[in-house]
């Protein structure tokens, strides 16, 4: 059973078939401190109504993924002694992980983090989808012939203006294939240089876009694990205004392993972008290169571990 708020959750979890129950909680306002005595008064509520969710649910454990809805359940839960299991799934500890690791059972990190290496600890990786496998499908799907170079785009789930503007400039005259995730939000303004551009404001399958590419200019947000996964290289533009600055430790974590080259998104222009990925694209050995690196360092196996932990938190064994 799933507990959450009314964003995305709310559709999506009914949709896999699982029940969710709603809280109504808010983050902490640092800057407004009316907004944050508000948000604290609903999220004592907040707190209360996970207290009463448990009782009636009698869990086994509790998973933590770690954003502030799990903050009133993840209290709640250590209120009533349950074993309590987090996942973290950024390169930094977020405030409501940093708050109830102290209580938790294990604490479930998709990176190596600096001073969280003790037995609470494990690195499992994010869970995502199961990487597609059949290359010429997946091109096929997208028609793309067998022998031509591709370059996919994307920005996260609304796009990302400044990879939008710079790929258009970079990639107008290129002579190899485009497909670019715009996202709908910018979609209307953007048009496509040429027959070899595929704009599109989204890619449902998106492990096939990424079996079918040759390289990836993206974020860092989660999807660098989806990317690993796919043994694909990169060049990343981290989002300048994630929490924690948390997209560049990412993009810096991927480019020591030499799966990615990082563009920080201040420098993003596209001669820069351009420049980046033609030097890849001519440079065939240290490409595969960096495609190995990447495959080294997935973890395909990321929801299966921590499921394994979440059963042992509760008893019932790995």
């Amino acid at each position: 059973m799933f507990v959450g708020g009314r964003r995305a959750e709310a559709e999506l979890v009914p949709a896999a078939g699982y029940e969710l129950q709603t809280i109504h909680v808010e983050p902490l306002h640092r800057g407004s401190p009316v907004r944050a005595a508000r948000a604290a008064v609903l999220d004592t509520g907040a707190v209360r109504a996970a207290r009463r969710i448990l009782r009636d649910v009698e869990p086994d454990a509790v998973m933590g993924a770690g954003g502030y809805v799990a903050g009133p359940v993840g209290l709640a839960a250590v209120g009533r002694r349950v074993p309590l299991v987090l996942t973290e799934a950024d390169s930094h500890l977020g405030l409501t992980n940093r708050m109830l690791a102290p209580f938790a059972r294990r604490v479930c990190l998709a990176f190596p983090l600096e001073g969280r290496d003790g037995p609470r600890y494990r690195v499992t990786g994010r869970p995502g989808p199961a990487p597609a496998t059949d290359r010429a499908a997946a091109r096929a799907r997208f028609g793309i012939a067998p022998d031509e170079t591709t370059v996919l785009v994307f920005g996260g789930s609304l796009g990302a203006r400044s990879i939008n503007q710079a790929a258009l400039e970079a990639f107008a005259g290129a002579r190899f294939h485009v497909l670019h995730a715009a996202g709908q939000r910018d979609l209307a303004s953007l048009e496509s240089p040429g027959s070899h551009y595929d704009l599109r404001g989204y890619i449902g399958e998106f492990g096939e876009a990424l079996l079918a590419s040759d390289l990836v200019v993206a974020r860092a947000g989660g999807s660098v694990f989806e990317i690993a996964a796919h043994g694909r290289p990169a060049v990343l533009i981290p989002y300048p205004y994630a929490a924690a600055d948390h997209q560049a430790a990412n993009a810096r974590f991927m480019e020591r392993a030499g799966a990615a080259v990082v563009i920080p998104d201040a420098e993003l222009t596209g001669p820069r972008l351009a420049q980046e990925v033609g030097s890849l694209l001519a440079d065939r050995g240290r490409l595969a290169a960096m495609g190995r690196a990447a495959a080294e360092i997935a973890r395909p196996d990321a929801a299966a571990v921590i499921a394994d932990e979440i059963l042992a938190a509760a008893g019932r064994g790995g």
